[in-house]
């Protein structure tokens, strides 16, 4: 069994951003030679996610809208903000989002389901952030 690991780089001009991050992950599944095997995508940092879902724009904005009304940003509501930081609600929104997905490979493709799209999802921005892409098999 072999493994590739690559990682990206994501520095976005929002504090809030979704990016569609499936063309990068199917580069480098190219660039790992693997034919079968999984794929993991995973933020590197507590206030961004990976996650999978359809890559339409009304949808976004009803994730960012949902999020808002259930976890809004705000100094003053979160503990975690005590601490001179004002992202706690980056973290939770983090938590509902997820950290990582992975997506098996088939014929040295990524195997996704009708409409799905793997996207980073950042909800404190505009400071480098890093995503890991292991790949595993053969």
């Amino acid at each position: 069994m072999k493994s590739f690991t690559q990682y990206l780089t994501f520095n976005t001009k929002s504090r809030q951003e979704f990016i569609n991050i499936t063309g990068n992950v199917e580069d480098i599944l190219r660039q790992s030679c693997i034919q079968e095997g999984l794929c993991l995508v995973s933020a590197m940092h507590i206030t961004a996610s990976v996650f999978i879902n359809d890559d339409e724009e009304g949808l976004h904005d009803d994730f960012f809208s949902f999020l808002e009304r259930l976890i809004p940003y705000g100094k003053d509501k979160y503990k975690h903000n005590l601490t001179m930081e004002d992202n706690g609600d980056s973290h939770i929104k983090r938590t509902i989002m997820g950290r990582e997905v992975v997506v098996a490979v088939t014929k040295g493709k990524l195997d996704f389901g009708p409409w799905e799209q793997i996207f980073y999802g950042e909800f404190d921005g505009r400071r480098k952030k890093r995503v890991l892409v292991k790949i595993i098999g053969e």
